[in-house]
């Protein structure tokens, strides 16, 4: 997964919820938002070579 358009995508996600009104399409934003930030979280631990067992 490229972090690069995954950061793109969250930026611009969070650019049309500033403008965004109608509440339908604000919940599919922060859907979106929520997926896309949870795939970037997971490829930067991933490029850690950490998999959320750090502690062992």
């Amino acid at each position: 997964m490229d972090k690069r358009i995954a950061r793109l995508n969250i930026e611009h996600f969070r650019q049309r919820l500033a403008e965004e009104q109608d509440q339908l399409k604000r919940k599919a934003l922060l859907d979106l938002l929520e997926k896309e930030e949870e795939k970037l979280r997971k490829a930067e631990e991933a490029d850690k070579g950490t998999n959320g067992d750090s502690n062992k």
